[in-house]
Order: C-alpha cells, then structure tokens, then sequence
C-alpha cells in the first residue's frame, strides 16, 4: 500500500506543534500500526529527519501504552489497541490522520507522545488495598460469589491507555475510574476503604483537570478491554453512600 501520512509533530511541551505531511510506500497490510511508523521513522532517519516520537512497550495489547488518535478515533477503528491494529484496516491511497491524545489532564511532552501521569496519581489516591496478604491465601478462605468474582476479573482488565479520556467529548476518565471502585468494591480485600477509596480518587480526578461525565458512551465504545459503561453508575452510586457515611 502506498499511504499520505499527516502526523502531528511537536518538538517539546512548551512549543507549538503542527501537523505535517509525509508518503510511505510498500506498507504491507501485514504490519501492525507502530511498525508502519517504525518504517517511517527509519525513512526520517535515512533522510536526516528527526523521526517521531511515540509511545510502545509491549505490543502485545497488554500495557496501554500505545494510545494514538488515528482519523479521529481513539485508537483507530478497529476496537483493540493500536500496537493490535494492523494495516489491512486500511485502504491502499489512503490519508491516515494521526494525533496524540486530547486532554488538558494529558499534555503533550513530545510529537504523539503525552504524560498520563494523572493516571497514576488517581491510582495512588485509592486505586489499591492496604491489607497485607502476605503469601497467596487458600483459594476457599475467603468465598466469593462466582458472578461478583467474574464481574471483577472483566473489569481489572482496564489497562489504563487513555482511550476513554481521548474519545470522550467531556476528556472525563470516569470509565477508567469505574473499572478501579468497581473491581475493588466487588471483593472482600476492597471493603475496608471502599468509601474513603471512592472519594479521594474523584477529587484526584477533579483536581487534574478531568471531565465530567455524560453518559454519551464514547468511552466504551472506544475501550479496547470494552470496560462497560455501568461501572460509572457504581461509581456514582459509592460515591454518594461514602457521602451519606460523612466522608
């Protein structure tokens, strides 16, 4: 496939950016995305260009590091993550947009680079237990309800990408705030500070700038783990009952 490529590109966080415009030729519709840019980077290199910076860690859809705005959509149109998406998605001739994430909460550090610090900062404000369980624990020591158990395991399989933030009209990361109340607040090791966890991660998420939610559901269409839109309504509803308990 032979692609016109408009990227966007800026130096650092404290400059201006501007999307430019590159032809890549020869794609194999085999290749994954990061390696049609891999590509590109070594043409840019050949070429005495400084080649595009961009986030990968795993490619293997695991880490959520790869978050890429691709013809407007959060990790383009394919619902997997962008190290997952391969080239036969697209057409030969094509024009590809692509841009990093779009969030105040997200600035840009580099080209499609972004800092999802706040991400972590959310996390360290509740999303974890403080119990210390030492060795793993007898499988039956604790019982837990195989629909509770499930519903958990579904949504700890947020991975943190951004995807929601950058598709949502609002840049809430309401979704990705869900997916952690709710998977803690499902089992026994969560109860203990399942109100004071609710209300410290949503001033956390309020105080970097976050937005609110709607309820569009761009978030879950965009999320490449198809978190369900209803963990926002369990996080609303422990949100206001730590309320009710004075938090």
């Amino acid at each position: 496939m032979n692609l016109t490529l408009k990227i966007w590109r800026q130096p650092d966080a404290a400059s201006a950016g501007a999307m430019h415009t590159y032809q890549l030729a020869d794609v194999s519709e085999d290749m994954s995305f990061l390696e049609m840019l891999d590509v590109l980077n070594e043409q840019l290199n050949a070429e005495g260009e400084d080649p595009i910076a961009f986030d990968s860690d795993c490619r293997e859809g695991i880490c959520g590091m790869c978050g890429l705005m691709i013809n407007g959509e959060a990790h383009g149109p394919e619902v997997t993550t962008t190290c997952q998406l391969h080239m036969r998605s697209f057409s030969d001739g094509e024009t590809i947009t692509i841009e990093p994430w779009r969030s105040d909460a997200f600035p840009v550090l580099k080209d499609l680079v972004v800092d999802r610090s706040a991400f972590d900062r959310i996390i360290q404000q509740g999303g974890f237990i403080s119990v210390n369980t030492g060795s793993a624990p007898e499988a039956h020591s604790v019982p837990v309800p195989k629909d509770d158990a499930d519903r958990a395991f579904n949504v700890a399989t947020c991975i943190g990408c951004g995807a929601c933030v950058a598709a949502c009209p609002n840049g809430s990361a309401s979704l990705f705030m869900g997916a952690k109340i709710t998977h803690l607040g499902l089992l026994p090791q969560g109860q203990p500070e399942r109100d004071e966890r609710v209300v410290n991660m949503v001033a956390q998420h309020d105080h970097e700038g976050f937005g609110g939610c709607t309820n569009i559901g761009e978030c879950t269409a965009a999320c490449p783990k198809e978190i369900p839109l209803d963990v926002i309504s369990q996080l609303n509803k422990d949100l206001r009952t730590a309320i009710r308990h004075g938090h």
